[in-house]
C-alpha cells in the first residue's frame, strides 16, 4: 500500500529501521569474509549463522505484514466511525438507521438527536465521549494508524533488501566452498 499525500509520514529516509532491524552486511569479498577470525574458514558454522538471521528476519517479516493487516482494516473502520459522528453532528431530529450486529446481521434503529457517543476502545472497554471529543480521538486514531502505516511499509520494504543481502550472501558462501572442494580435489589429483 502507496502513502498517500495526506498520510502523515516523517522523512522515512531518516532511519533505516523504525522497528530496529539489523542491516545485514553484504559480502562482497568472500575470500577476506572467510578469513575473518569469528569465521575461520568455516563455511558450514557461516552459513548456519546466515540460516539463523535469515529465519529471524523471515519472522520479523510475519510478524511485520500481520501488523499492516490489522492496520489496514483500523483505518477504514475509523474513517467509518467519523463518518458516523458527523452524521449525528449534523442532525438535529430523530432519523432510521440500520447497523451492523454481526457479519451480514444489521437491525434497524430510530437514533434521537444525541450530544455523546459511546466508543468502543477494546480489550472490554467503552466509553461515553462528547460528539465533538469523539471526534477528535478517531482523526487522532487516524493519523496514528496512517503514520505506523507508513513506517511499517518501511520497515517491510528495508526487512525484504536484508533477506535479499542474506541469501545472495548464503549463495556465494556456498559457492566459494565448492570451489574450494573443487580446488582441493583438483590439487590432489
Amino acid at each position: 500500500m502507496m502513502a498517500t499525500e495526506d498520510t502523515k509520514i516523517p522523512n522515512l529516509n531518516e532511519k533505516k529501521s523504525y522497528a530496529g532491524i539489523p542491516e545485514a552486511e553484504f559480502i562482497s569479498d568472500v575470500d577476506s569474509y572467510m578469513a575473518r577470525t569469528e569465521n575461520n574458514n568455516k563455511p558450514d558454522e557461516v552459513l548456519k549463522r546466515l540460516d539463523s538471521q535469515h529465519a529471524k528476519y523471515k519472522f520479523m517479516e510475519f510478524n511485520l505484514v500481520t501488523k499492516r493487516k490489522r492496520l489496514q482494516n483500523q483505518v477504514p473502520e475509523l474513517r467509518r466511525a467519523l463518518t458516523i459522528i458527523g452524521k449525528l453532528e449534523s442532525e438535529d431530529k430523530e432519523f432510521d438507521t440500520q447497523f451492523l450486529l454481526s457479519e451480514q446481521v444489521f437491525a434497524k434503529a430510530k437514533i434521537p438527536p444525541t450530544e455523546t457517543v459511546c466508543l468502543w476502545l477494546g480489550a472490554n472497554v467503552m466509553l461515553e465521549y462528547s460528539l465533538e471529543d469523539a471526534r477528535t480521538l478517531l482523526a487522532q486514531n487516524i493519523d496514528a494508524a496512517e503514520k505506523n502505516l507508513g513506517y511499517i511499509n518501511h520497515d517491510i520494504d528495508f526487512l525484504r533488501d536484508q533477506l535479499t543481502t542474506t541469501e545472495v550472501n548464503m549463495a556465494q558462501v556456498f559457492n566459494w566452498d565448492v570451489k574450494r572442494g573443487q580446488a582441493a580435489k583438483a590439487s590432489s589429483n
